[in-house]
């Protein structure tokens, strides 16, 4: 499991005995039990004995829960089938009604027993089989969810409360923005392309490697990116902003060539039929170096005169995008086919000459051409700059960091040594970097020990979540495999992470606690035919556990009424005689 035998493990929390009340506090239990006696406060009792206490308390909790909506309903729903039986006995001939019943039930004959039973263990398994399959695709009982959404509101499950002052509710808005991080998506910095990558694999595979929800958000992106107020003025950009908002690949495709008939130096068509058209990596590159030819020109014409006016200065932001996107795209084209150094140099270019767009993330690329090439002092050095407490996590950063550490002792590191002599500085440390990565993104270990298998990585990824996970072990699992023994070091410690967050919702140990929202986003950013990661696992819903029951329960009577017929009718004329003693003689007689 883990190697938390070497490390010390943190205290289990314990129920601490409720200290005997001091001399000092007897006046006061004395003088509070004298002051509610109605008078008798000269009579000298003491307080009152611990027995009567606690019956005091429990009887308090029934008085309280005994108002509470639902017991309300409970109760008058009882105390009407009472008032209705009693007043509908006599007309309607209950007694003898029930007595008609038991001695038909008594007369039927084993088979009708036998069906009975094969029916229902029938129809409880496809509630069964439902309630599975439901559970499984949106992660939550369809039952329990129908009984929360309508019969809760019926029965008054909602509590009114009286509002809070206003300048309290805003305090709290805003604390609670503080305290709880919210499930925004990102563009994933090492994200394929379409006609290169994602469409090639769906040609061989027959799948859709990307989401409509994702393909969306990829759409709203180009948009933000290469469009802008001035577009109107110039026919070649009027068209491609129409062609960022088709949703047919042919179209924008279409779309992108008329651009260029209008004007051969559109950056932004260039880009488009290098993300879709292209089918092989150095195709793409090839319209880079067109778009980047053409972006050049079109930002230093921008720069001259982006003080003129706002509209000038919106246009600047648009061409700056455009000449970032272009320049990153061409250093992972260059990563990609081999020119690794290459790549490395156009990435530090890059983020030297646009220091301002770190948010970006293109860091996380230079990391990954770095550990390609093995420089770990430069990864370092680039971690010391980016992994820094006021600077937004992700997990390339905390994972290379981890990596880093479990270099220096991965390859002479056993389980078996170390849980004898115990553990080494440098080793605490890289247990400690792996502790802060998994809490981090609990979902990576699974894809880099290759217990779970992977996908494609999406065009956008939700932060400590699945698609994170996916995105980092697609193109960092061959850097942990190259070091030698640092796959076994994170096998052995990965694990004794959760034990220092027993309850990851509610308390994080480095981190804020863990979102509750990414498996909703992630089953939206993941293709469907890939199981996603959840944490912390769900515990399986009662009505699944009770329809699995119930359906074994059915299919065991319906088996032992086929086998010994007789046998269960004599049964099933007991239960008879149980549940209705007032018309026995009836069931006698008939027998």
């Amino acid at each position: 499991m883990g190697l938390v035998s070497g490390l010390p493990a943190p205290a289990e929390p314990r129920l601490r005995a409720c200290p005997a009340p001091s001399r000092r506090a007897q006046p006061a239990v004395m003088a509070e039990g004298s002051g509610g006696s109605g008078g008798s406060g000269g009579s000298g009792r003491g307080p009152p004995c611990p027995g009567a206490a606690s019956a005091f308390r429990r009887w308090e909790q029934l008085r309280r829960r005994a108002a509470t909506p639902w017991a309300r309903g409970l109760l008058a729903a009882a105390a009407g089938l009472g008032l209705l039986y009693a007043v509908l006995r006599v007309p309607l001939r209950l007694r003898d009604g029930l007595a008609a019943v038991t001695v038909f039930l008594s007369t039927l004959t084993p088979k009708f027993y036998f069906a009975l039973t094969v029916t229902s263990s029938f129809i409880s398994g496809l509630i069964f089989v439902f309630e599975w399959w439901h559970f499984r695709k949106y992660g939550t009982s369809f039952i329990e969810q129908v009984s929360v959404s309508h019969l809760r509101p019926l029965i008054g499950g909602a509590e009114s409360s009286p509002p809070a002052p206003a300048a309290f509710l805003a305090g709290e808005n805003d604390t609670s923005r503080q305290n709880m991080p919210e499930c925004k998506v990102w563009r994933n910095p090492l994200n394929l392309f379409r006609g290169a990558e994602y469409s090639r694999y769906m040609w061989v595979t027959g799948k859709e490697p990307l989401t409509y929800y994702d393909m969306n958000l990829s759409a709203q992106d180009h948009q933000t990116f290469f469009t802008c107020d001035t577009d109107a003025l110039r026919p070649s950009d009027t068209v491609m902003q129409k062609a960022w908002r088709e949703r047919n690949p042919q179209a924008r495709i279409k779309a992108a060539y008329q651009a260029l008939e209008l004007n051969n130096d559109c950056a932004t068509a260039y880009v488009l039929l290098a993300e879709e058209e292209a089918t092989t990596i150095v195709d793409a590159e090839k319209y880079f170096k067109q778009a980047l030819k053409a972006g050049e020109m079109i930002y230093r014409k921008s720069q001259n005169c982006h003080s003129q006016s706002p509209q000038h200065e919106a246009q600047l932001r648009r061409d700056t995008n455009v000449l970032v996107y272009v320049k990153r795209r061409l250093a992972m084209c260059a990563r990609k086919l081999g020119r690794i150094r290459e790549a490395v140099k156009m990435m530090r270019d890059l983020m030297k000459e646009f220091p301002l767009l770190s948010m970006l993330n293109i860091h996380e690329n230079l990391l990954e051409a770095l550990l390609e090439l093995q420089a770990y002092a430069d990864v370092q050095a680039v971690l010391a700059k980016y992994d820094d407490i006021s600077l937004p996590k992700s997990a390339a950063i905390c994972y290379t960091a981890a990596l880093l550490k479990a270099r220096a002792v991965s390859e002479r590191f056993s389980p078996e040594t170390a849980s004898k002599r115990g553990l080494s500085t440098a080793e605490i440390n890289a247990v400690e970097a792996i502790h802060r990565a998994v809490e981090f993104n609990p979902h990576v270990p699974k894809y880099l020990l290759e217990m779970k298998s992977l996908v494609l990585p999406p065009e956008h990824i939700l932060k400590r979540g699945d698609s994170e996970a996916v995105a980092y072990a697609f193109f960092h699992l061959q850097h942990w495999k190259r070091i030698e023994g640092a796959l076994n070091l994170l096998h052995c410690t990965w694990e004794g992470t959760f034990r220092m967050i027993p309850y990851p919702l509610e308390k994080g140990h480095l981190f804020y606690p863990y979102p509750s929202c990414t498996e909703t986003a992630d089953r939206e950013l993941l293709p469907t035919f890939h199981e996603v990661s959840v944490y912390p696992q769900k515990e399986l819903p009662f009505f699944i556990h009770f329809t699995a029951g119930l359906c074994s329960f059915s299919a065991m009577l319906a088996l032992l009424t086929h086998q010994f017929p007789e046998l269960m009718v004599i049964f099933a004329k007991a239960v008879l005689r149980v549940l209705w003693p007032v018309s026995a003689p009836s069931v006698l007689a008939s027998s």
